[in-house]
């Protein structure tokens, strides 16, 4: 069987596929020409992260194609339900990038705390006791409560690292339910917290001192924080998204920000990537990333060993 993977696939996820008998094409095809390919190549696998959309058209083209996969959690770029209903298997992996998004959020927690995004673009340029002065008045991670919005593998994942630095953390999810988070402290250490979820997303935004959101991308389009959720929040929260562009409103959010509602933010997915509002990029108060989240060579490996094992548990076991 001849497999694409479009955006590309780890040397081990590549390694395992090619033992198991297939064939793996990583040469990048144009979305456009997508269709093409798939059935000139006999393509019968594509394999996809957040560069390649496979929607109904490209389906109802393509006969052949038996299995989608997506390198990643979020499968908004693939109509998953359409596939299915085709007869098509449409895989992902949840569990294989929790640990780089959660580490990435960290980072961006860091950065937005100390001024660290804004200060770098200006030290070439900007003269030193000036931006000494602006950048003074930090605050410090430990001892403030993180509210985090989703908690899955990588909401569960940034609450280990939030809790192993000191931070109370709070959980917001669809289902109330107790989770056991292990915390590793190094020196081969461990300790282990209890995090009851709560519901009610309106009650918990106005005791978090930060907030990060992974959920998914919402079906209807709507955002899940937006002007009335940005009032309810502390004056001078800072917040993150590495989760999908649009669960912020970005109006609402720019709006947030230049009132002072909100400290400072960082952005990792934005609502029109891969051109994202210049607003967005710009503002000193934002911290931007260009969607690297799951984007660490561990990940990538995990992410493609999981995608190998799966196929092969699919077309080789079977």
């Amino acid at each position: 069987m001849k497999i694409l993977a479009n955006d590309g696939i780890s040397a081990i996820g590549k390694q395992l596929l090619e033992e198991a008998g297939f064939t793996v094409v990583t040469d990048k095809v144009n979305q456009e020409d997508l269709i093409n390919a798939i059935n000139t190549e006999n393509y019968e696998i594509v394999l996809v992260r957040s560069a390649t959309t496979v929607r109904k058209e490209v389906i109802d083209a393509c006969p052949g194609l038996k299995l989608i996969g997506r390198g990643g959690v979020g499968m908004d770029n693939i109509d998953v339900a359409y596939a299915r209903e085709k007869g098509k298997t449409v895989i992902n992996t949840p569990a294989s990038s929790s640990q780089s998004v959660a580490e990435l959020v960290m980072g961006q927690l860091f950065s937005i705390s100390r001024f660290l995004n804004d200060s770098f673009k200006n030290m070439e340029h900007g003269d030193f006791n000036t931006l000494k002065k602006n950048y003074g008045k930090g605050v410090e991670l430990r001892g403030k409560t993180l509210g985090i919005i989703g908690f899955g593998r990588i909401g569960q994942s940034l609450a280990s690292y939030a809790l192993g630095i000191g931070m109370d953390v709070i959980a917001v999810d669809n289902m109330a339910c107790t989770v056991n988070i292990p915390v590793k402290l190094g020196n081969s250490q461990d300790v282990s917290v209890s995090i009851s979820t709560e519901t009610d997303l309106k009650s918990m935004l106005g005791k978090c001192d930060y907030i990060s959101i992974h959920v998914p991308k919402q079906a209807d389009g709507s955002a899940v924080i937006g002007a009335a959720e940005f009032a309810l929040m502390k004056n001078g929260v800072r917040l993150a998204n590495a989760a999908r562009g649009g669960v912020f409103d970005e109006m609402a959010l720019l709006a947030a920000l230049n009132s002072g509602k909100v400290a400072a933010c960082a952005l990792d997915v934005y609502e029109n990537e891969p051109n994202p509002n210049k607003e967005l990029l710009t503002h000193p108060k934002i911290a931007c990333t260009p969607h690297i989240g799951a984007a660490t060579m561990e990940a990538q490996d995990r992410i493609g060993a999981e995608l190998a094992e799966l196929i092969i548990n699919e077309f080789v076991v079977k």
